[in-house]
């Protein structure tokens, strides 16, 4: 299908179908996500851990839409991530590594699903440990999530990207830490996971993006990461890297012809969302994959790190723009904090958390998450405007 004919019939929330497929494979990522925490202990094997996270979501999806006559597209549209401390994201290891998590780690979890490439995404972070979270772990989280808060109330229709940037700067400054630069959060649409309009978590010389308004219908996934470093990341180690997307708009023909296997074994599989090495046949897999991403056949997503002691948190959502409102279809309780900041002193922060998320009378849409056992309700601390 040519670009003109998926924009002729791009299909938004203005249909009924679309938004219960965007519901859908949000309830699929939220179960899958509450599946990885709840094997998260010490010395579990962070490749382990994202095996299930993955292994679950295939499942589930493949249970859907089994007996429809026209093929429908399910399964990952994110492999899982489990980055842990300084780490910043993407850290989905190969089988033969022996990563382990240690308590007291302060891990970020990472995922994606989709169903007829309708996209879900959730990021959330948790610690090791037994108890409320205090110190600077609990500052970095509560800055993560008060920032991710105000983004759900100012991603509506009539405000714009720029908006967005300056406020989660502002809530990062309340806790003392720092909105971690170059993490972008994207519209989505069918099948695209990056879409054109893009909200900037830090502006600045260097990264500049179209100035953009949010409209009714749109889907975004947002994303914030915060640092008690400096929040400007780097990368270590290429060879960390393991997730990749097919650049559909690029062509090179391949010399090795290790590469030419691997990317043929790509296309076929992976098309379109981003996969990780791990699903490939792994012997080859390195040796192709370094071919591919020179001539930029697979955009890689590097492992990024903070300095060793940093502490890093991530807090990622998917928010439908429905005509009556904001909903977050993605989204887990956090642990209870005991942060050493507060945004009490701060009225234009309090003024971002007050603003309510529907536009008109409360349609009850959000209430559903309460089926999934995770205790969303509860949670004054996921999602303190809520009610």
């Amino acid at each position: 299908m040519s670009d003109d004919e998926r924009e002729e019939k791009e299909l938004d929330l203005t249909s009924p179908e679309v938004v219960t497929k965007y519901k859908s494979a949000a309830e699929i990522v939220n179960k899958a996500l509450q599946l990885v925490l709840s094997e998260c202990k010490p010395k579990a094997k962070i490749v382990d851990l994202c095996e299930k996270g993955d292994a679950f979501i295939k499942e589930q999806t493949g249970n859907m839409y089994k007996n429809v006559k026209k093929k429908i597209e399910r399964g990952v549209a994110f492999p899982t991530c489990i980055s842990v401390n300084n780490t910043v994201c993407h850290f989905s290891p190969l089988a033969s590594d022996e990563t382990v998590v240690e308590e007291g780690d302060i891990l970020k979890i990472d995922m994606g699903c989709h169903i007829d490439g309708f996209i879900a995404v959730v990021g959330h972070t948790h610690v090791l440990h037994e108890g409320p979270v205090t110190g600077r772990a609990a500052d970095v989280i509560a800055a993560a999530n008060t920032a991710a808060e105000v983004a759900l109330r100012l991603v509506r229709p009539g405000k714009k990207n720029s908006d967005v940037t300056e406020a989660i700067q502002k809530v990062a400054a309340a806790y003392d830490c720092k909105i971690v630069e170059g993490v972008l959060s994207h519209q989505m649409k069918q099948f695209v996971i990056d879409g054109n309009k893009v909200v900037l978590s830090v502006s600045n010389p260097d990264t500049r993006v179209d100035e953009a308004e949010f409209e009714e219908n749109e889907v975004y996934s947002i994303d914030i990461v915060t640092s008690t470093g400096d929040g400007k990341p780097k990368l270590l180690d290429e060879k960390q890297t393991t997730i990749y997307k097919r650049a559909v708009d690029k062509s090179y023909n391949l010399k090795m012809k290790a590469s030419r296997f691997i990317f043929s074994e790509i296309s076929q599989k992976f098309p379109i969302m981003p996969f990780t090495a791990r699903d490939l046949e792994e012997k080859r897999a390195r040796l192709g994959l370094v071919e591919c991403v020179n001539h930029e056949l697979l955009q890689p997503y590097p492992v990024l790190h903070e300095k060793p002691g940093d502490l890093v948190a991530h807090i990622k959502f998917t928010v439908l723009l429905m005509p009556n409102g904001s909903d977050r279809v993605t989204s887990h309780a956090l642990q209870e904090l005991q942060p050493t900041k507060t945004t009490e002193n701060e009225p234009e922060i309090k003024a971002w958390l007050a603003l309510p998320t529907k536009t008109k009378k409360k349609g009850g849409g959000k209430k559903k998450k309460g089926k999934k056992g995770d205790k969303v309700e509860e949670a004054s601390q996921a999602e303190p405007m809520e009610g």
